[in-house]
């Protein structure tokens, strides 16, 4: 199976095109930084043969910068697509990050819940102050988060509460939780086709080169399809995994069981509250994550027990 097409993300802040749909009213996605990998101890609790005894598994640490929500979207539905149609925002927040009044609709909140026949979908407007990380991002970044609810005066109800408030990860995970990650990928530059592809060395003996594709297709139709390997741009592309599972939900008060002797690669230690997920996830230290409930999942929720963390320094991996 290969990812077509080859092409770079052209922002970090990956889309999320599908949300689950969840009954009980709570922030879906969220956003963290990858700060780095380490592994843990933990009592197995699959259905495997090592069911009950202690296993080592890698994780992956999260942090999460400071997220406040400025705002709430309404959507109405068009025939086979939904687009915007108001907004309404917090005045302090949106001048804060440089929000004029002229470029969005900025209506009365009251005005518009008498229109709540007309919308199809409500959504909370957050932005992202991360100036408080290790590695000091000076920028804005504006996001949209979707809600759970059972109808859109449930949704609204719940956003209303959060308007002008910081969200935490702690107010929407829990330890055991199943979560999607989507990421933009690492970046590797330019490659050939052995390397981009897995094209075979041509034999040593051929008259051209040797790592290169030995044709470029059919004679007939006369042009080079997509589907030939040629180099190019290699990595740095969207990326999800799915059903990561939520090991720890961390605050600030804990950081010291979490960080690394001399902190982690290329990040430095973490400050904020974090979380641990089973497994790898894509990008590099300092990469945008964002993380939704798990759309696919069908595992029970259960809580696991961590027997220990390793601090152990990563300097000489």
């Amino acid at each position: 199976m290969e990812y077509w097409p080859h092409r770079r993300a052209k922002k970090v802040m990956p889309r999320v095109r599908t949300w689950p749909q969840i009954a009980e009213p709570s922030f879906i996605g969220f956003v963290a930084f990858k700060a780095g990998m380490t592994h843990v101890g933990i009592m197995d609790d699959s259905e495997a043969s090592s069911k009950g005894s202690e296993i080592v598994k890698p994780v992956t640490v999260l942090e999460f910068p400071r997220v406040y929500i400025y705002g709430v979207r309404f959507y109405t539905k068009k025939e086979n697509y939904t687009e915007p149609a108001k907004e309404f925002h917090v005045k302090e927040l949106a001048a804060k990050i440089g929000i004029k009044k002229s470029q969005f609709f900025t209506d009365k909140l009251e005005g518009a819940k008498k229109e709540m026949e007309s919308f199809n979908d409500v959504t909370a407007l957050a932005y992202l102050d991360a100036t408080n990380l290790n590695f000091g991002n000076k920028r804005w970044m504006r996001f949209e988060l979707e809600v759970g609810g059972k109808d859109l005066n449930e949704k609204l109800a719940f956003v209303e509460q959060w308007l002008g408030k910081e969200v935490k990860a702690k107010d929407f995970l829990a330890e055991g939780d199943y979560l999607d990650v989507k990421a933009v990928s690492k970046g590797k530059g330019w490659a050939g086709v052995i390397k981009r592809f897995g094209v075979a060395r041509l034999m040593r003996k051929a008259t051209q080169k040797i790592r290169h594709t030995g044709t470029m297709g059919a004679w007939h139709p006369p042009k080079v399809l997509y589907t030939i390997p040629q180099a190019g741009h290699m990595g740095f592309n969207y990326r999800s995994e799915i059903n990561k599972r939520v090991l720890k939900v961390g605050t600030p008060q804990d950081v010291a069981s979490v960080n690394v002797k001399g902190g982690f690669l290329r990040y430095g230690e973490v400050k904020n509250d974090y979380i641990l997920l089973e497994g790898s996830i894509p990008g590099v230290a300092k990469r945008l994550v964002r993380i939704r409930k798990a759309i696919r999942n069908t595992a029970p929720i259960k809580k696991p027990q961590l027997t220990y963390i390793s601090v152990e320094s990563k300097q000489g991996a």
